[in-house]
């Protein structure tokens, strides 16, 4: 169990170095798709470095009930 914790922390800190890379920490998204762009980035991990590069172009906010 303690490994897969460790195994799954490296993936997580790896996804955010390789987001770190691309400048998706520099400045505040502007938008759900920046914001979701940078998550899946994170969650992508190691894949990043084997030509992965995860986008999110559009997404819908639910909105509150009147």
């Amino acid at each position: 169990m303690r490994i897969i914790l460790i195994v799954a922390l490296v993936w997580l800190i790896v996804g955010a170095v390789a987001a770190g890379q691309r400048g998706y920490f520099g400045s505040e998204p502007g938008d759900c798709a920046g914001a979701g762009t940078t998550v899946v980035t994170v969650l992508a991990g190691p894949l990043n470095y084997f030509g992965v590069n995860p986008k999110v172009t559009e997404c819908q906010l639910p909105q509150p009930s009147p």
